[in-house]
């Protein structure tokens, strides 16, 4: 019913939290597509990702740019959202929540995907599971693979 990198992101998103594997994941999925469009539901998935990886480590200025970007393409996503079997009145308000927590300088903290989409929800906590991590569990800070992978990576 949903595309598998979809649930991949999920599973990224809520269980392994690598945020950078959020993007790689998904950015090819867009550019097959849906490509060049920049306000692709896509883009925002994918924008949203790397905002919380550059919140994670510190960097709360790129954090707040990308999360305006996603606020700004939040209202002609909305449906796409909801087919995508989110909530979108619930993530619109975490990411405003998110935003208003970067705005006092207070630290990253994990949140999760609202997903109404039960069979979605389990899918991605079976992948989670196959996987073996937790899914919900908070991103481990202590991981400087997670936290700095961008700067860590094989680029080769």
């Amino acid at each position: 019913m949903y595309p598998t990198v979809y649930i991949e992101y999920l599973a990224h998103f809520h269980g392994t939290r690598d945020y950078f594997e959020c993007h790689e994941v998904l950015e090819e999925y867009w550019k097959e597509v849906d490509p060049k469009n920049r306000n692709s539901v896509w883009v925002l998935l994918i924008q949203i990702a790397v905002s919380m990886y550059h919140d994670r480590r510190g960097n709360q200025k790129g954090a707040r740019i990308l999360l305006n970007r996603c606020l700004h393409k939040f209202p002609e996503n909305h449906i796409k959202l909801k087919n995508l079997g989110l909530d979108p009145e619930h993530l619109l308000d975490q990411l405003h929540k998110t935003d208003e927590r970067l705005k006092k300088g207070e630290s990253y903290t994990s949140w999760n995907f609202p997903i109404i989409d039960l069979q979605l929800r389990q899918e991605v906590h079976s992948l989670c599971q196959k996987w073996q991590v937790a899914y919900g569990a908070p991103s481990d800070m202590s991981d400087d693979w997670l936290v700095w992978k961008h700067k860590l990576r094989n680029r080769e």
